[in-house]
């Protein structure tokens, strides 16, 4: 049995270098760059219920394409028995191309 999921977008944000201590000794803060940029990435992610392994894959999208590379991962980290996966409702875990 094995649980599956997607995190994402996950977009990701520079953090400029903070620049140094205070004199007192406290860090100094910096503010964090919000800005969003053209990169996203998905994170697949599985958990062997039994064991505890996991198998992770990122995407620049979700769709049915990285959905059926996903499982070919999981397949080949589980390559004999039958594999009963556990996820949710998505439109890419039950399109045809992934059904097929």
């Amino acid at each position: 049995m094995v649980c599956a999921d997607e995190l994402g977008p996950v977009i990701p944000r520079a953090f400029p270098p903070a620049p140094g201590w205070s004199p007192d000794g406290h860090r100094i803060k910096n503010e964090i760059d919000y800005s969003g940029g053209p990169e996203k990435t998905w994170v697949y992610g599985a958990l062997r219920v039994r064991d505890g392994q996991a198998i992770t894959m990122t995407a620049t999208s979700r769709n049915s394409a990285f959905y059926q590379r996903f499982l070919q991962l999981v397949e080949e980290a589980n390559p004999t028995g039958e594999i009963w996966i556990v996820t949710d409702n998505l439109s890419s875990h039950s399109s045809l191309s992934t059904r097929t």
